[in-house]
């Protein structure tokens, strides 16, 4: 399995694979492909890797620029994360999320955010301080990962494309 950039031709099979990743997912409101379209449009998509196996996409995951108290200090948000669902449970999500968390230090972010299962991402370094928040989402889910040695406080706010 290859992990890349994603290239101009992408677009439409990475939006198919976010479909498929979270269609039927209780925790899913469908927004997560166009959230994708819209990061891209809007040119919010700091990075954006695929996996690819035999020729086929199998994983794909975005990271976006955020806010902190309304301020953008160099921290990016990490979402959605999709691997095709004959694969998921398998490294891919997990490898993707690596790769893309050391390219985004090398590339001199200050650390990164997320909202998600802390079950999942607690193996990536992610923690949830209890000084970060996101609307009314309980503390658990709202998790961060610091680059440097100052931890971060305050309300988040993602990227337009995310809605909210």
């Amino acid at each position: 399995m290859k992990i890349r950039e994603e290239l101009p031709g992408d677009e439409n099979a990475i939006h198919d694979l976010t479909v498929q990743a979270f269609e039927g997912m209780p925790y899913s409101n469908g927004e997560e492909a166009p959230i994708v379209r819209r990061l891209r449009d809007d040119g919010d998509l700091v990075l954006s890797l695929v996996a690819v196996d035999e020729g086929m996409m199998v994983g794909h995951v975005a990271f976006s620029p955020v806010a902190i108290n309304q301020v953008n200090n160099g921290w990016c948000g990490l979402g959605p994360l999709s691997v095709r669902p004959d694969r998921q449970r398998t490294g891919i999500g997990s490898r993707l999320v690596r790769e893309g968390l050391s390219r985004m230090k090398k590339a001199g972010a200050s650390g990164c955010v997320l909202i998600g299962n802390p079950d999942y991402y607690s193996r990536f370094g992610f923690v949830s301080n209890q000084k970060l928040s996101f609307g009314k989402v309980p503390f658990p889910y709202v998790q961060s990962l610091c680059f440097g040695e100052q931890p971060i406080a305050g309300k988040l706010r993602f990227a337009p494309a995310f809605g909210v």
